[in-house]
């Protein structure tokens, strides 16, 4: 097994002007920080659900009939979920969890 293998890096962003979810073409850099002005850069999660979307930072995932936000949590320095109306009991989002979810939308899109 190789010590190192880079992982692929990808982002979705909320252009904040026209209300939408898009792929971007491009990320400015400054001081190694990414950017790009009037957007909200959501990044891959690297899991997918069980129908094989990727699950990007913001995303809502369905649970059973509960909903839940996925966001990366500093403090616990990884991907955690939690429920839509207490974000204050982070669960670990890992791959079997994931599996057992199914992907609805942004929570950028669930607020319009």
């Amino acid at each position: 097994m190789p010590l190192f293998v880079p992982r692929k890096l990808k982002f979705k962003a909320w252009n904040q002007e026209e209300k939408l979810l898009m792929r971007l073409n491009s990320i400015e850099c400054q001081r190694g920080e990414l950017f790009k002005k009037n957007h909200v850069l959501l990044q891959f999660t690297g899991l997918h659900d069980k129908q094989e979307e990727e699950i990007y930072d913001m995303d809502v995932l369905l649970k059973g009939n509960i909903k839940y936000l996925v966001q990366w949590n500093a403090e616990l320095n990884g991907w955690y979920y939690t429920m839509m109306d207490d974000t204050q009991s982070p669960v670990p989002l890992t791959a079997a969890e994931a599996l057992q979810c199914m992907r609805l939308r942004s929570f950028f899109e669930e607020s319009l």
